[in-house]
């Protein structure tokens, strides 16, 4: 399954309000056919799995929880870049800004 860092918790904690759901999913497209969004959504469907992190809802739909099986999502914050970045022991090619793979 797909695990965050502290780091990752902390920034999705401050980022939602309390009726909203964060989404995890992998869609079509990108430079290298694949890319990662996270979302942040107030529906969900009742196929979607959920990771619970603290106050924090999280859902996956199936085929994406399966693409991103042991995905370990962080937060990094450097003089260059911030956000949320996904590392993925299942994709073989990345591109070089890391939002997609295959």
């Amino acid at each position: 399954m797909i695990s965050f860092t502290d780091s990752a918790k902390e920034r999705l904690n401050e980022a939602i309000e309390p009726h909203e759901n964060v989404r995890v999913a992998v869609m079509g497209g990108g430079c290298s056919g694949m890319s990662y969004s996270l979302t942040i959504e107030t529906e969900t469907d009742e196929d979607d799995i959920l990771i619970t992190l603290g106050d924090v809802r999280v859902y996956v739909d199936p085929h994406s929880a399966g693409i991103l099986e042991k995905t370990v999502i962080d937060y990094i914050k450097t003089l260059q870049k911030e956000g949320f970045v996904f590392n993925n022991p299942k994709a073989n090619t990345t591109c070089g800004c890391g939002s997609s793979f295959s």
